[in-house]
């Protein structure tokens, strides 16, 4: 069933709110990752409020849905969302990376509710994430396992590795997808070790691949549907999104991979920022 105009306006709507909130926690930290957690908003939006079996109420529930942020620098976003889905009180985004916090500056799940894997060394929350699917196919399990990657992410060769070996399994419950926002720490991804193309990277380790609009919500849905139909290999969704998205003044700018905002820039974001994407 394709995703309604009132289901899109929520999700919409939703993400423009958490938006606030990962600006607004970075800027009470001090430090974070905005521009990563914000061009991956819409999807982990999409995940938690729309399309993944959860339960907020018993995060360990052993036949839930899993999701894996192995960009894990982009904390800000998962955390967002979980407070926001009632797995923690929205109080706690503001303790974002303060010491003994439930949110520390990379997921942990030995403190955060909600976090399925602790993440931050890039590759390895995709090879838990293929670890994961595995073991859910081996025991029987009809638990799906969603991991996030960057596209700077995917330079690692770790992630090649755990890709042959979810083809190599027929890992048809595991769904990757690559936020391609086209930047890392030291500029564009390009420039500093090309990865495209994607999609035909991934086909030929044996993955069925889309690339789509990542701050479309319908297509969003619709490529996730479409994963849901497929047997016998693993699925990898090539978002191409936009760093910093929602801010004109911080978008497709590398400055902003870890920089927070000041008090005053973040009133002047609030004041630019387009109603569609930001309110």
């Amino acid at each position: 069933m394709r995703i309604s105009r009132e289901q899109i306006a929520f999700l919409t709507a939703t993400a423009a709110r958490l938006r606030k909130n990962i600006i607004r926690m970075i800027l009470k930290a001090g430090s974070g990752h905005p521009g990563g957690s914000l061009s991956a908003i819409d999807i982990i939006t999409y995940l938690y409020f729309h399309h993944m079996r959860i339960d907020p109420a018993h995060p360990g529930w052993p036949d839930r849905d899993r999701f894996i942020l192995s960009k894990g620098h982009c904390a800000p976003a998962l955390y967002a969302a979980l407070a926001a889905r009632g797995y923690f009180p929205e109080e706690l985004l503001w303790t974002l990376r303060d010491i003994g916090s439930l949110l520390q500056g990379h997921p942990d799940m030995r403190k955060t509710p909600g976090v399925d894997i602790t993440t931050g060394s890039l590759g390895q929350g995709f090879a838990c994430a293929t670890g994961i699917a595995l073991g859910g196919r081996i025991l029987h399990k009809d638990f799906r396992v969603f991991v996030m990657v960057g596209d700077g992410e995917i330079q690692e060769g770790v992630v090649w590795e755990a890709a042959m070996a979810a083809a190599h399994y027929g890992l048809d419950n595991l769904v990757a997808i690559v936020d391609n926002n086209r930047l890392q720490t030291d500029g564009r991804t390009s420039e500093i070790m090309a990865v495209e193309p994607i999609e035909q990277k991934w086909t030929a380790f044996g993955w069925d691949a889309q690339r789509i609009n990542g701050h479309d919500i319908e297509k969003i849905d619709d490529a996730f549907q479409q994963a849901r139909t497929c047997r016998g290999r693993p699925q990898v969704i090539v978002a191409d999104t936009v760093k910093g998205k929602g801010i004109p003044a911080i978008e497709d700018d590398p400055a902003w991979h870890s920089l927070p905002a000041t008090a005053a820039e973040l009133e002047q974001f609030l004041a630019d920022a387009p109603r569609e994407v930001f309110e």
